[in-house]
């Protein structure tokens, strides 16, 4: 255990900040109302009320200091008798590319059950944006895909298709939740394999209004109930899903790489507009739609066109 999160009550708060300011190394973290540093361990409290420590020494301190001393409670391998539901047979779903001017969208779902999630106990298996390297990710999703009774779907939607399906539905999120939808249909198919069979999915909130991936949902995806939330990536379904979409969209990030022969930066950043005026001007503009996603803004400045004036979202009444 090298990552560990926790809600804590205002009285547990302020016992674990008399101990970290007590015996840690301070430093000034984002967002956080106290941060402190060990050689083996780091452990931040942040406004929002909730703890992270992360490191080698996690799971000693949190065994030894943190239930103890601040929680009063001993949790760290209870979970699922505190929260029964953490073992109930589930999808989740995720997607990776979406911030990605360069490279595919990708929508993965993954089916655990209690022993899958027993068989990942001591992994690791987390959120691919808490993953540092692309070996890791790899290497995590080697574990998942090797996981007898785990049952799996990946759905890369390549950068030509992603563009034409931008420009028929005019919305990230409609295309996002038709991945989400493609994926969870997949998954039915092999309800065979899935022992016992799902009583739902779990995705990410990325829409405001959560019909939007109802509606898509397909006939085998409207038999178990979807379950939209923020943070999603914090039940264990959704991050392995979560690896199973970022390792695709690297493997097939890398491939146009090859492909192309030019450099392909992730995100959207002042590289990959450098990166992107490369391309063009060794490629020509015609071949951008085949591996960037051109409803970015970063198409205008990378082809030298005026950006269109920015429209102001406002929520609906």
């Amino acid at each position: 255990m090298t990552l560990y999160t926790a809600k804590l009550t205002p009285p547990q708060a302020d016992a674990l900040e008399k101990i970290v300011r007590g015996s840690y190394q301070l430093r000034d973290v984002p967002y956080a109302r106290f941060s402190g540093t060990k050689p083996d361990h780091n452990v931040t409290f942040y406004e929002s009320g909730k703890v992270v420590v992360q490191g080698k020494g996690t799971k000693a301190f949190v065994e030894f200091v943190l239930e103890p001393e601040v929680i009063g409670t001993a949790k760290l391998g209870y979970e699922a008798v505190h929260d029964p539901a953490l073992l109930h047979p589930r999808l989740g779903v995720d997607e990776s590319g979406k911030g990605d001017f360069f490279g595919p969208l990708c929508v993965a779902g993954v089916y655990v059950n209690a022993a899958v999630i027993a068989a990942w106990k001591d992994s690791g298996i987390r959120d691919s944006k808490s993953i540092g390297s692309d070996a890791q990710i790899a290497k995590f999703a080697g574990i998942i895909l090797d996981t007898p009774g785990c049952v799996t779907s990946v759905v890369p939607i390549g950068c030509e298709a992603y563009n034409r399906m931008h420009a028929t539905t005019g919305s990230v999120n409609r295309v996002l939740a038709w991945g989400h939808a493609r994926v969870i249909e997949n998954l039915m198919l092999q309800r065979d394999r899935m022992q016992p069979p799902p009583i739902r999915a779990i995705s990410d909130q990325f829409a405001q209004d959560k019909a939007t991936v109802s509606k898509a949902l397909m006939s085998l995806g409207r038999e178990i109930e979807l379950v939209q939330r923020h943070k999603a990536e914090e039940d264990i379904a959704v991050a392995a899903a979560s690896i199973l979409a970022r390792h695709e969209f690297v493997v097939r990030l890398k491939a146009l790489e090859k492909q192309f022969g030019v450099a392909l930066p992730k995100g959207a950043s002042a590289a990959v507009e450098t990166a992107g005026r490369d391309f063009v001007a060794k490629l020509g503009p015609e071949a951008l739609p085949k591996v960037a996603k051109m409803h970015f803004r970063t198409r205008y400045r990378v082809l030298g066109q005026e950006e269109p004036p920015k429209v102001e979202w406002r929520k609906k009444a």
